[in-house]
């Protein structure tokens, strides 16, 4: 049971990573970012690109894991992206369900169509004994940065000028433009460090989910649920659903496996008829 807790949190953790920037774009910058899955699998195939082939220290891929995303991401928010905030939800489905397709098909073309993972060097390897259990060091891993991260995130979205400005941008944007707030520029970066935050959890993710060039289509509907889920007051919600979705996934495939895949499901349906906004709203929002 311990075992199983201690994978399901930190598949919980990795799920948080990956769907992090999606809580923000699509909870507080109110923009439905159907293609977040895309900037994960880019951020996945840049570190297997300089790690499995280029030789470079597999720390220093999940780096270029995260700068890759948030470059592509600043990119694509400065010349598509950011004509598309003003839109209806729809056309932002249909917008950015489209860029999933032609990720899907150059990374087909570019990369190959059959899964792939990225080398892990022996030290993450096998398993640490902790309290007379025996534990991966690679999941541990996974536990102690995604743990680091959803810290940070979390203080500089609710601690800092920065974070205020957001919030501001978001609650009003023509009065947040009134008090000298730049508000294309603050959304830029927040698209940037979300994306960039999914390409490293892409990165770390490979050795558990693998990559293969429909990864967005198919994790898409995870990330979905992990924002429905914990709601839009701010990142303590995602993160929590993370972590319930994580657990009850790993639980139930060990102790129900015919029916593991629909336990995260279930969990989504009976939170949602108990909290049909999530577990945390965020109020004031305009």
């Amino acid at each position: 049971m311990v075992t199983i807790l201690f994978d399901g949190i930190a598949y919980g953790m990795l799920l948080f990573v990956l769907a992090a920037g999606l809580s923000v774009t699509l909870g507080l910058m109110n923009f439905v970012n159907l293609a977040h899955g895309a900037f994960a699998m880019a951020g996945g195939y840049a570190a297997l690109v300089v790690v499995n082939r280029l030789g470079v220290p597999f720390a220093l891929g999940l780096v270029c894991a995260f700068l890759f995303s948030a470059a592509l991401g600043a990119l694509l928010e400065r010349t598509l992206y950011v004509h598309v905030y003003a839109k209806s939800h729809l056309d932002q489905v249909l917008f950015t369900i489209g860029l999933v397709f032609m990720s899907v098909a150059i990374v087909d073309y570019t990369m190959g169509s059959s899964q792939q993972f990225i080398a892990i060097p022996p030290s993450l390897q096998g398993q640490v004994t902790v309290f007379g259990l025996g534990m991966s060091k690679y999941r541990l891993m996974i536990i102690v940065i995604c743990g680091i991260l959803t810290l940070l995130l979390q203080l500089g979205l609710t601690r800092t000028r920065f974070g205020s400005r957001l919030r501001a941008a978001v609650d009003d944007q023509r009065v947040a433009r009134g008090l000298g707030i730049n508000v294309g520029a603050v959304f830029a970066f927040t698209f940037a460090l979300g994306s960039g935050l999914a390409g490293l959890g892409g990165a770390l993710g490979a050795e558990i989910l693998g990559l293969d060039p429909i990864f967005p289509l198919k994790y898409m509907i995870y990330f979905l649920i992990v924002v429905t889920v914990g709601g839009t007051s701010s990142i303590t919600g995602p993160f929590l659903a993370s972590l319930l979705l994580g657990i009850g996934d790993v639980a139930g495939k060990y102790y129900v496996p015919q029916f593991g895949a629909f336990v995260i499901y279930t969990i989504m349906i009976v939170v949602l008829i108990w909290r049909p906004q999530g577990l945390f709203v965020r109020k004031g929002a305009r």
